[in-house]
């Protein structure tokens, strides 16, 4: 065998070798699933918020849809402590949650077009029907378990990604 045709050979072998289907047989792996929550059937998504350097990553429920975002958490009767639920607002406007049908207390965080905190709701009260409004003009509202922004250390100015 001429050495051109043993490098093209090594050079085949190699290629078969590192290819990303290699190892399911020259067959693609499908690809992931996106998370659903098994109550809700929402799309889970990752979020973070970064306070004071540290990041606090949860799974967040996302209601994009009206009767989503009007649903949101109603009924619900258990929250992890790393879950919620995110409610993005596009344009971004003032917004006024409550805790209509709302079993467990909730942190009612609202955020900004710059994606930093403009206030928080702590604690609301279950099934209270008083409207809690944003500072101003939210581009989303995280809903955690209540108490989870306090024990956290989590604030007006944090900056929230999803």
């Amino acid at each position: 065998m001429r050495l051109i045709d043993c490098l093209s050979a090594a050079l085949l072998l190699f290629t078969a070798a590192c290819s990303p289907h290699a190892a399911t047989g020259g067959v693609a792996a499908p690809a992931a699933a996106p998370a659903v929550h098994p109550v809700s059937g929402l799309a889970v998504i990752p979020l973070s918020v970064t306070s004071a350097g540290k990041v606090h990553r949860f799974q967040v429920e996302l209601a994009r849809s009206d009767a989503e975002q009007e649903k949101g958490l109603m009924f619900r009767t258990a929250m992890g402590a790393d879950e919620g639920m995110i409610f993005p607002m596009s344009p971004p406007r003032r917004a006024a949650f409550w805790m209509r049908n709302t079993v467990i207390p909730l942190d009612i965080i609202f955020i900004g077009a710059d994606r930093r905190i403009l206030n928080i709701a702590a604690n609301a009260v279950p099934y209270d029907e008083r409207p809690l409004p944003s500072a101003d003009a939210a581009a989303g509202v995280l809903e955690l378990i209540g108490g989870r922004a306090a024990a956290l250390g989590i604030g007006p100015g944090d900056r929230v990604e999803w």
